[in-house]
């Protein structure tokens, strides 16, 4: 009982607060307004920018295909572009539903057994998230006058310095807690810890594993460009610094995990980066609902091509 609860929630609550936040974002802006943004943009940039995702969206599905050979897979490149194509559209429905059924692509149409498959797509995620962190480093590092100004701005410089400790004292606690802990919590997180640094530094073991980081900064590298080719849509923000972009990249990339696709909370999160460089809310909010419908037109055009034909390019 427990478990269909869960499930349900894990199901209900991204898509509640998805139709949440696009009754908000539409109550902050007009429907007139926010359409007469989408006639005056510039759809050369927002071409632009869906080429440069659709790049890194074969760079992905070429890349996963050397994560496969060491197991002894050589899968048509075809299934695994379509599979990374379907697995962007069906986690419009059920979040992380797609990484299920990218796996059982692989199993149906290249005989890949599913645990194998999906452990791929966990090291994947893993590699990822690696390079998010490290883009949010640099971003910290090149604009760390900027956010310690306005950190010292917004906030007492004493209570920062009180918060910064206890978060300091906080992580070390918790750092004991993991090492030391035997409750089934302290496992879990050890063995998600592990899995990250075994997933990291499997990469390495790889036969190609030069052309896997690569294709990995390849993809989040057009990740960053097709956000800030984008940004030249709107005359509003077509001027804004690259800082903005990036806070507002790292802000928007989180918002996908909140809601399914990031439906309602892309918008929000950007709106939300740029205000702190005082960028006017409603062109924030409209370039938010560009980058977002843009990508998600291909996403279902594409998603929904690979999996109609999918079963034709594999009849044989």
């Amino acid at each position: 009982m427990k478990l269909k609860i869960t499930s349900i929630l894990k199901i209900s609550l991204p898509l509640l607060l998805g139709v949440f936040l696009v009754w908000y974002s539409l109550s902050q802006i007009s429907i007139d307004e926010l359409v007469e943004y989408f006639k005056k943009a510039d759809y050369t940039w927002v071409f632009l920018g869906l080429f440069l995702g659709f790049l890194s969206h074969l760079s992905r599905a070429y890349r996963w295909r050397f994560q496969l050979e060491p197991l002894g897979y050589k899968i048509k490149l075809g299934n695994s572009i379509m599979a990374v194509f379907a697995t962007y559209l069906i986690n419009y429905t059920i979040p992380r539903a797609g990484e299920v059924a990218r796996a059982s692509i692989l199993t149906n149409y290249e005989g890949v057994p599913f645990e194998k498959g999906f452990g791929t797509i966990v090291a994947e995620r893993i590699a990822d998230m690696i390079v998010m962190l490290v883009i949010i480093a640099i971003t910290l590092f090149l604009e760390f006058d900027f956010i310690y100004g306005f950190l010292i701005e917004k906030f007492n410089p004493t209570k920062l310095i009180i918060a910064l400790g206890l978060a300091i004292v906080l992580f070390v606690f918790a750092l004991r807690f993991i090492k030391k802990g035997k409750s089934k919590l302290a496992l879990k997180i050890k063995d998600f810890v592990n899995g990250l640094i075994e997933g990291a530094f499997s990469i390495f073991k790889m036969k190609k594993k030069w052309a896997f980081i690569f294709h990995t900064l390849f993809i989040w590298a057009m990740y960053v460009l097709m956000f800030y080719v984008t940004s030249f849509s709107l005359e509003q923000t077509s001027s804004i610094p690259f800082a903005a972009i990036l806070i507002g990249f790292i802000a928007a990339s989180f918002s996908i995990a909140a809601t399914n696709g990031g439906i309602g909370s892309y918008p929000e999160a950007v709106v939300l980066a740029f205000l702190l460089f005082s960028i006017p809310e409603d062109p924030s909010r409209a370039f938010g609902w560009i980058m977002w419908t843009s990508q998600t037109v291909m996403v279902i055009i594409f998603g929904g091509l690979s999996l109609i034909y999918l079963p034709i390019f594999n009849r044989k």
